[in-house]
């Protein structure tokens, strides 16, 4: 069954992993706190970065049209895309257009939302992924396990073993600094032979038509600045009213998603150079729907740090491969059933809501309020699991009355003594992976009548 728990249970038979991928997380997450420490104002930044999203969302269609406006004054072609099939169709027909066969890819959730370089294969485009991350899971045939972090659940022997089968690496290499040279020749020469670059967009200004890429790698400006053909793709929440609020939003962002002061490249696109064609792709795939969703609309602030990911108890011992979709953690708990509720219906419970993923958002996402809310949405529309429907409803009977209470209570008390078995086995999920709690001799409410109600 593919579902988050089944698939986090694979992740956890290998115990020394789920170990290190929990402390490197947890690492990048100290980070971020120093980070965000050395800001006198950063609570101030954030709510500035939380009103500046919620203005956006509520004017988005002024936005964008302002922003449509001023891209093509610069020079730049505007295509939309109501869903996912239509951007990569429209991602093929550029392509066509300019007779390109090989392409390079900077790094794009948007891109894996839409299953983009899967798609341009079948039709005969050679795609080549050149942030490193990105390039390890592409050789390994996988999907990016973190936004930021994209192969953060492979050992480096593991690498080693991939750059030995698909680059010619010397077998048993893990050096990492000799692994990026590697990659870093090999790239070279996908870059020198592109003819098209695309890459994702942090952020869209809307009063200048520009847009901002974010790396630390220089991936995106090596394979901009070479091809002849730039694609941008970007989802249209990426929108930002002016220039100047660049500067809340890129303090934000490499703090709460790297622990940077800011990432190493921030390259801005306002126009085409002599002789290049620049077109940007905006795609809806589902987020009108979720605007018009009160409880949910708020989700749609996110600028993809990773932040959430990185301090989640459940994603930083489950992997991100165990939710099954392009963007995980905490906030894909949210945007992906909001999408396709059936098909993602088992990321709500994914969570302890501690809410911790809310209190590290750069632009104050409340995380935890609605994956509980989405939580009671699943239950109420009956796609929740049933027999844990059904335990609750057991649960809430018992605990409504207190004649009830006490006679389940005994009788489990009762069971727990003398018919161990059918609580401590396999089946029991809870047993799988926690000792089971002895049951104390008198319960609070025994010992209480006894040595207090009766003066003692």
């Amino acid at each position: 069954m593919r579902n988050h728990a089944s698939l986090a249970e694979q992740f956890n038979l290998d115990e020394n992993r789920v170990d290190w991928h929990n402390k490197t997380l947890w690492f990048v997450r100290e980070k971020r706190d120093k980070q965000s420490h050395q800001v006198p104002d950063w609570e101030k930044l954030r709510e500035i970065a939380s009103k500046i999203k919620l203005n956006v969302l509520s004017n988005l269609d002024t936005y964008l049209m302002e922003f449509e406006k001023n891209a093509l004054a610069n020079g730049i072609q505007i295509h939309w895309a109501k869903d996912a099939e239509e951007h990569n169709e429209i991602v093929l027909s550029i392509l066509k257009d300019h007779q390109v066969k090989y392409m390079v890819k900077s790094k794009s959730m948007l891109t894996e939302e839409c299953h983009l370089n899967e798609y341009l294969e079948k039709n005969g485009i050679e795609v080549t992924d050149t942030d490193l991350g990105e390039r390890i899971v592409q050789l390994a045939k996988e999907p990016p396990s973190h936004v930021v972090l994209p192969c953060i659940h492979k050992k480096k022997e593991e690498i080693g073993e991939i750059f030995h089968k698909h680059l010619n690496a010397p077998e048993g290499l893990s050096d990492p600094q000799q692994l990026t040279e590697i990659a870093r020749q090999d790239l070279r020469k996908k870059f020198l032979q592109s003819q098209a670059a695309l890459t994702g967009i942090n952020f869209a200004v809307a009063e200048t038509g520009e847009f901002v890429v974010c790396t630390n790698e220089g991936n995106a400006d090596m394979g901009t600045h070479l091809a002849n053909v730039h694609i941008a793709c970007m989802g249209l929440e990426k929108i930002i009213p002016k220039r100047e609020h660049l500067g809340i939003f890129l303090r934000l962002l490499a703090r709460s998603g790297t622990g940077q002061s800011i990432t190493t490249y921030s390259s801005h696109f306002r126009k085409p150079r002599a002789g290049q064609d620049m077109h940007i792709i905006i795609v809806d795939n589902g987020r009108s729907e979720h605007l018009g969703k009160e409880k949910f609309r708020n989700s749609l602030k996110c600028i993809r740090c990773g932040a959430c990911f990185n301090t989640c108890p459940v994603y930083r011992r489950s992997g991100g491969h165990s939710y099954h979709t392009a963007v995980a953690g905490p906030i894909g708990s949210i945007l992906n059933p909001i999408r396709n509720r059936e098909d993602y219906k088992d990321l709500p419970f994914a969570s302890t809501l501690c809410g911790s993923c809310t209190n590290v958002c750069p632009v104050k996402i409340d995380l935890h309020n609605q994956l509980y809310e989405l939580r009671q949405e699943i239950i109420a529309s009956g796609s929740g699991e049933s027999i844990k429907g059904f335990s609750m409803k057991m649960m809430a009977r018992s605990l409504s009355n207190i004649k009830k209470y006490e006679k389940f209570k005994r009788t489990v008390k009762w069971g727990y003594r003398y018919t161990p078995f059918l609580l401590k086995n396999k089946i029991n999920p809870w047993y799988k992976h926690r000792e089971m709690p002895e049951m104390p001799k008198e319960s609070f409410k025994e010992w209480y009548q006894k040595n207090i109600s009766d003066g003692k």
